[in-house]
């Protein structure tokens, strides 16, 4: 990990980092010595604050009550999954943690891998990629085209875009930072920005939900 950081000061042209964090959890490792690894890095102005990627409740749950304990330095955010087709694995257990222990959520695949920015559709060819085949295998079914009917029907009354919509969708949510987002061309990046301006109503937002909604297995 220290040389990890130094090779990330070096490529960045930096001093420090802002926020470093752990992308997976590492169970044979002892939580104390990971975060005490952390403890050093920030002591030596390295790091600012860290973060956990793909956590489980019960793992960030350990970590927290870790650094409460022996006095080392906590996971102030949080990177899960999730986004309105992959609502359960984050709002089942982890949301309810993170909102009592205040810890920010940066949730990535915000677009279900670009699958809610509507340029999927059912009984279209795909493009010849992997990442076409993931989505097709994970998003391309009756539960997910109906969530991206209604982030469609959304958009369109709002005059937005459907990125737009899933993004405001996320931002909207309790004790949310705010959404991960990848562009790759500058009108895909004009598009995402307007999704952080853009307020979702009340009717727009139980339109949502419902097509959302995981309490049914989903």
């Amino acid at each position: 990990m220290m040389q990890a950081v130094e090779d990330s000061l070096r490529r960045l042209q930096t001093d420090y980092i802002d926020l470093y964090q752990s992308h997976r959890d590492d169970p044979a490792t002892p939580m104390a010595e990971t975060l005490g690894a952390y403890d050093e890095l920030i002591k030596q102005g390295k790091v600012r604050y860290i973060g956990a990627s793909n956590f489980t409740a019960e793992r960030l749950a350990e970590a927290l009550d870790t650094s409460k304990r022996e006095g080392l330095p906590r996971y102030e955010s949080l990177q899960p999954v999730y986004n309105l087709v992959q609502r359960a694995d984050y709002e089942q257990d982890l949301e309810p943690l993170c909102r009592k222990e205040e810890v920010g959520v940066i949730p990535y695949s915000s677009l279900a891998s670009g699958f809610l920015s509507g340029k999927y559709k059912a009984g279209e060819p795909l493009p010849s990629s992997p990442r076409a085949s993931g989505i097709q295998q994970r998003y391309m079914n009756d539960r997910g085209f109906a969530v991206l009917e209604a982030v469609e029907s959304v958009a369109t009354r709002l005059n937005a875009t459907p990125a737009q919509v899933s993004l405001a969708w996320i931002a909207a949510r309790p004790g949310m930072t705010g959404p991960i987002a990848s562009a790759t061309t500058p009108d895909q990046l004009r598009d995402l920005i307007g999704g952080i301006d853009l307020k979702l109503d009340d009717d727009a937002l139980a339109t949502l939900d419902k097509a959302s909604a995981w309490q049914n297995g989903a």
